[in-house]
C-alpha cells in the first residue's frame, strides 16, 4: 500500500540516493553506459520544487518508492547543479504549460504503479493551480509511461553532457 506526502529538506539525501539508483538502473537498455554517466549531469533534483511545495514522495512502509513534482516556474528540466538550464520565472496558467519535473522510481518498485501515482498527484495539483496543460522533458526510459498517461512527443533533443556525450530526451505535453 503506497502513501504519499510532500518532500521536505530533510528528505534530500534519501531522494538523491533514489535518483542515483534510478538513473543507473532504469536507463539500462535505453542509453549507452556513457550516456548513463552523462545523465547525472543533466538530471537531478531541483530543490526549488521542495521549497515551492510541489515535490511528492511516494512511500511503502517508510521506504521511498518514487518521487516527482510539478512546477509553476519556467525551468523544464535539470537539477540544482545544472544552472544553465534553470529559469525561476513564474509561468502564467492561462497561457503556459505546468512543468512535470524530476520523476524517479526506485528500481525495486519499478512497474508497480508508482510513476502513475506521482503523475496523477502532479497533474491534479497543476490543474488545481489553474493550468490546462503540462509539459515535461522525458528520458527514453520514461517515454512509455508518459505515453500511457496521455503525453505526446513535441520534440526530440540531445542535452549536452560532460566529455561531449549527449543525452537523448523527449519534450512531451498533454492537455490537463
Amino acid at each position: 500500500m503506497f502513501t504519499h506526502r510532500l518532500a521536505t529538506p530533510a528528505d534530500l539525501d534519501a531522494l538523491r540516493a533514489v535518483m542515483a539508483l534510478a538513473i543507473a538502473e532504469l536507463q539500462r537498455g535505453f542509453l549507452t553506459p556513457e550516456q548513463i554517466v552523462a545523465s547525472n549531469a543533466v538530471m537531478g533534483l531541483d530543490t526549488q520544487l521542495i521549497a515551492d511545495g510541489t515535490y511528492f514522495i511516494v512511500e511503502e512502509d517508510g521506504a521511498i518508492a518514487g518521487c516527482g513534482g510539478w512546477s509553476h516556474r519556467a525551468t523544464l528540466y535539470g537539477g540544482d547543479h545544472s544552472k544553465d538550464l534553470r529559469d525561476p520565472a513564474p509561468l502564467d496558467p492561462a497561457t503556459d504549460a505546468a512543468r512535470i519535473r524530476a520523476m524517479y522510481t526506485h528500481p525495486g518498485f519499478a512497474r508497480r504503479g508508482v510513476g502513475r501515482l506521482v503523475m496523477m498527484l502532479c497533474e491534479d495539483a497543476a490543474r488545481a493551480a489553474g493550468f490546462a496543460r503540462a509539459e515535461m522533458m522525458a528520458t527514453l526510459s520514461g517515454e512509455p509511461l508518459y505515453r500511457a498517461c496521455g503525453y505526446t512527443p513535441i520534440e526530440r533533443v540531445e542535452a549536452p553532457g560532460p566529455n561531449g556525450v549527449a543525452v537523448p530526451l523527449i519534450r512531451m505535453g498533454k492537455p490537463l
